[in-house]
């Protein structure tokens, strides 16, 4: 297996958006004196795709009386932000990403997010000169996010290597499944957050980055 390109997530695997998202709609479900239901809203981690889970909409529902939506997504959104800010590069990323620079590779993102998201965030960490393509929401049909392989299928035609070429690594069950449908070997690579979630057609699971060096990968494709 010859491998000549690594394709990786960006929110939960980089950098750890989806914990911050979690812990404010925590903090506001709790306010109502309710759990947040981390497994029907783990469905959409990754792409909302796979289920047309509103967690607003969700917490009107349990209390059964109006709520003022649009309030209540700025609330969480402000708090996420916050923390997502806060937030340092995952453990083992930069050394991992920067031994893959030693080596004859194409690397690119392919992200459920927008590239406004993105692509500031890759710039405030210094991240964004590692990357030769940057595939994001915007560049797919509507609704064509994960769990469909579409941003896969359009990383590897914009990297000109086959699905067999490369590798992909991945935070959340959406993200597997979309790697899987695209053909493409997957590394799930879970984070505090996703690794409470249920996780199935993996092809490799670590910790961390910090498990596995790209030498060590390199070796276990042979």
């Amino acid at each position: 297996m010859t491998i000549k390109s690594l394709i990786f997530d960006f929110d939960g695997l980089i950098l750890d958006t989806e914990t911050p998202d979690l812990l404010a709609w925590q903090e506001i479900y709790a306010g109502y004196g309710l759990t947040f239901p981390v497994e029907s809203w783990g469905r959409i981690i990754g792409g909302a795709g796979a289920s047309q889970f509103d967690a607003a909409i969700h917490l009107e529902e349990l209390i059964g009386q109006p709520l003022d939506l649009s309030a209540l997504r700025a609330r969480q959104n402000n708090v996420s932000h916050t923390l997502v800010g806060q937030q340092p590069v995952l453990p083992g990323v930069i050394e991992f990403i920067r031994e893959a620079r030693h080596h004859p590779l194409k690397m690119a993102i392919a992200s459920s997010s927008p590239h406004s998201w993105v692509d500031a965030h890759l710039a405030r960490l210094g991240l964004r000169s590692y990357f030769d393509k940057i595939i994001c929401a915007d560049d797919v049909a509507p609704g064509r996010t994960k769990p469909n392989p579409d941003l896969f299928l359009k990383a590897l035609e914009w990297l000109k290597v086959g699905a067999e070429e490369a590798v992909v690594f991945e935070d959340s069950p959406n993200g597997v499944r979309a790697a899987r449908a695209a053909g493409i070997f997957v590394v799930a690579v879970p984070n505090p957050t996703t690794a409470l979630l249920t996780f199935e057609g993996e092809d490799l699971r670590l910790n961390s980055f910090t498990d596995l060096s790209l030498s060590a990968l390199f070796s276990h494709l042979k």
